[in-house]
């Protein structure tokens, strides 16, 4: 099921936790110190919980995704934004938010960072947590190039 992701920084994630176990009457999936995601069916949505309380005063959302089901659409999407020149940041097999994924980046026109990815290992167990100095949730600094974003065709060729 392809859900749409958000990563929100937040001042103190356990009350943050709290409130959203609250809102969607449901528990968290994961949860790491400074670190808490939520994986809902209803909404379609992966909710990821970042402490973050220096970032909070620039704003709250720390990065938006889309999560897909397999490697593969990860391929296609990345095939198709990038003759478009809109992946800003391929990594690939990567660890970062406490799991091992296949993902890129790409900058709407005002800076904000979509991560487009599949999970390859959830990590679940916490054995298995980011290599030292990795950043818990990483999102790549913008690229010097300018973003593009108008005119651009849909998915699936609408307008």
């Amino acid at each position: 099921m392809t859900k749409t992701h958000l990563s929100l920084n937040v001042i103190d994630v356990d009350a943050s936790t709290a409130f959203y176990a609250a809102l969607f009457a449901a528990e968290p999936h994961k949860q790491r110190p400074g670190y808490a995601n939520f994986d809902l069916e209803k909404p379609a949505l992966k909710l990821a919980l970042v402490q973050n309380a220096s970032a909070v005063a620039a704003g709250a959302l720390n990065h938006c995704g889309i999560l897909l089901d397999s490697p593969e659409e990860v391929e296609d999407e990345r095939r198709r934004l990038g003759a478009l020149g809109l992946v800003d940041n391929d990594e690939g097999d990567t660890v970062c938010c406490h799991a091992r994924q296949d993902k890129f980046w790409v900058r709407d026109p005002d800076g904000n960072a979509w991560e487009v990815y599949a999970l390859l290992d959830d990590m679940l167990d916490g054995v298995h947590e980011s290599p030292p100095g990795a950043e818990a949730c990483c999102v790549p600094a913008p690229s010097p190039r300018p973003v593009r974003g108008i005119g651009l065709p849909l998915a699936g060729g609408g307008a």
